[in-house]
């Protein structure tokens, strides 16, 4: 059976998503693209031209026209992707604290995320891509070979983030974390524009009681099926 062209990761956040979509993505030799990136390089461009970030039908508009792609990494200096805007190697700069800062205002813009779902789905329909988000096989491919939907409880994706961060020694309140966790879920799932939810055909995989390398295991197994 010839592999999937087309994955789709959709899930919660801090459902582990990103970690087993690039050890698949590497495993299989296809393109990772994590969608959130896109919206990052929106920020990015906005902040470098001096546009509010407040004003959604400016940054829509920078959606719009900006050129995004999103390529094989070309350098081998731990970046799982190459990401352009309008040509340029923007991949590390995406991750500064500005941006971390004003993303999830952009992200938040129905009309934003209508321009670039579009520009997601271009990019996944060359084939040989894993693409990880909320909304793939739901709104961007949804005629991705392999749907998958990966879940955890807020408690149990709250202590895995809580023991990351204790591990990096940082400090952190589980609480704290878990109570974001819940209004962040609570924001995916109901909001007006492709709403955080599995596909009809997609498999949920409910990762409460497997430890990463199972879910890699089985993931993977389903791909060579």
């Amino acid at each position: 059976m010839p592999l999937p062209s087309i994955i789709a990761l959709d899930g919660p956040a801090a459902s582990g998503k990103t970690t087993l979509g690039q050890r698949l993505a590497k495993e299989l030799g296809y393109l990772f693209f994590d969608t959130g990136i896109m919206y990052r390089a929106v920020t990015w461009l906005a902040l470098e031209h001096d546009v509010d970030v407040k004003d959604g039908a400016l940054v829509t508009q920078l959606a719009q026209l900006a050129k995004i792609d999103i390529q094989p990494p070309s350098k081998a200096d731990g970046r799982y992707n190459d990401v352009l805007v309008n040509g340029q190697d923007v991949t590390w700069e995406l991750r500064g604290d500005s941006v971390d800062e004003n993303v999830s205002i952009v992200s938040a813009y129905a009309e934003t995320r209508k321009a670039l779902s579009e520009k997601q789905r271009q990019i996944g329909l060359r084939g040989k891509v894993l693409m990880v988000g909320r909304d793939i096989g739901t709104v961007v491919l949804p005629e991705a070979d392999l749907k998958i939907y990966l879940d955890a409880s807020a408690e149990e994706r709250a202590q895995r983030r809580y023991d990351e961060l204790i591990a990096r020694g940082e400090s952190a309140d589980y609480q704290d974390i878990l109570h974001k966790m819940i209004e962040r879920d609570r924001l995916d799932s109901t909001r007006a524009v492709a709403p955080l939810r599995p596909a009809e055909d997609a498999v949920i995989i409910n990762s409460n009681q497997m430890d990463a390398e199972q879910v890699f295991a089985y993931v993977l197994e389903l791909c060579r099926k």
